[in-house]
């Protein structure tokens, strides 16, 4: 059976998927917007929660031309979540990151 994944799941995955673009240099709303096409205000409102999973960041630079740091991963692995990207990716149906 094919289950589409639960709101909690999608809603768990895109904050680890938007902290691992983060950590990896998409690292402000225009470029995650680009790399996911999701809408402006869920990347905010989905980079306004990441302290809610206990992932810490911070806004580096001027309000427009500025970006955000992953300053602490709480209780996520980085290493398992680098692991795991395409999986979430894919669960999430956001499109393969431009190489």
């Amino acid at each position: 059976m094919n289950e589409s994944p639960s709101k909690t799941k999608t809603s768990f995955y895109r904050r680890l998927y938007i902290s691992w673009l983060i950590s990896s240099g998409t690292n402000s709303v225009p470029a995650i917007i680009e790399a996911t096409g999701m809408p402006r205000r869920t990347a905010q409102d989905t980079i306004n929660a990441l302290h809610e999973i206990d992932v810490h960041i911070e806004h580096v630079g001027s309000t427009k031309a500025g970006h955000y740091e992953v300053k602490d991963w709480g209780a996520i692995n980085p290493e398992w979540l680098a692991t795991n990207v395409e999986r979430l990716r894919e669960t999430l149906g956001y499109p393969p990151l431009a190489s």
